[in-house]
């Protein structure tokens, strides 16, 4: 039962980052966003939300693999805290992007995002390679992410 709620903590912990950025996305997306050019590769706006809820999933068991291996352990507790910088990051991407409608900012706050999630990857790796190869579905789109930020910004 301990881990069961353990899982789910770390599930709901990584869920509420994607719960903060959607507050600041859904106001946008039908008014600000709808109006900006975009480039032809552009995902249309209902992948998204699946996408991101299966991401923060695969984060959760990540961070929750992690935390199995001990908290008391000086490199389990800075791997931990590196996740959750970089959760504090992801959030603020959707603030930056879709609540202040900086598109330049938010695209140097997703290329720190990327960097972020790259070293996470290498602390869990050197944990639990179960948990680093769980955020690669992650880092992946982040970089697709970056690149759709980035073509945003030059077409508008």
């Amino acid at each position: 039962m301990k881990k069961l709620f353990q899982i789910l903590l770390a599930i709901i912990i990584c869920q509420s980052a994607g719960a903060v950025g959607s507050f600041f996305t859904v106001s946008s997306i039908d008014s600000w966003y709808a109006a900006l050019n975009k480039p032809f590769f552009n995902p249309p706006n209902w992948l998204f939300g699946p996408v991101w809820l299966l991401l923060y999933t695969l984060m959760g068991i990540a961070a929750y693999l992690i935390w199995q291996q001990g908290w008391q352990q000086k490199r389990i507790k800075t791997a931990l805290v590196l996740f959750s910088g970089h959760l504090l990051l992801n959030a603020l991407w959707s603030i930056v992007f879709f609540g202040w409608q900086q598109i330049g900012l938010a695209l140097i706050n997703i290329i720190l995002l990327w960097l972020s999630i790259g070293l996470v990857i290498m602390f869990f790796q050197e944990i639990d390679r179960r948990a680093a190869w769980l955020l690669v579905p992650y880092f992946l789109w982040v970089s697709f992410a970056a690149v759709l930020n980035a073509a945003i910004l030059i077409l508008n």
